[in-house]
């Protein structure tokens, strides 16, 4: 066969192509860094405002049955100081948790 090389050079890559290549790897990375999930710290934070609304939920209504019922006990009223006490309680629950809520994260 013939051994001369070909008259013309076989075309390379674009300079530009690799350029744009290195690029697009480089978005790729920074991407997957950016929706990579932290250790757990916004998680973290969510978890305990939640908890923290539960309780303020939980005590709100069971402190004010409780001490609803104890001045039912004592008063020997009916249930008017239980519903009216834990009515309260749920209030003051209520604008806790508002408050919670408006305050900016740290």
């Amino acid at each position: 066969m013939n051994d001369e090389p070909p008259a013309r050079e076989p075309i390379g890559e674009d300079a530009r192509l690799d350029a744009l290549e290195a690029r697009l790897k480089a978005a790729r990375e920074q991407e997957e860094q950016r929706n990579r999930p932290v250790a757990g710290a916004a998680a973290d934070a969510n978890y305990r405002m939640g908890n923290r609304v539960l309780a303020e939920l939980i005590g709100g209504i069971g402190g004010g049955a409780f001490i609803g019922w104890v001045i039912d006990h004592f008063a020997g009223t009916s249930h008017w100081g239980l519903l009216v006490v834990m009515f309260l309680g749920i209030i003051v629950a209520f604008r806790s948790i508002i408050r919670m809520s408006a305050q900016r994260p740290e």
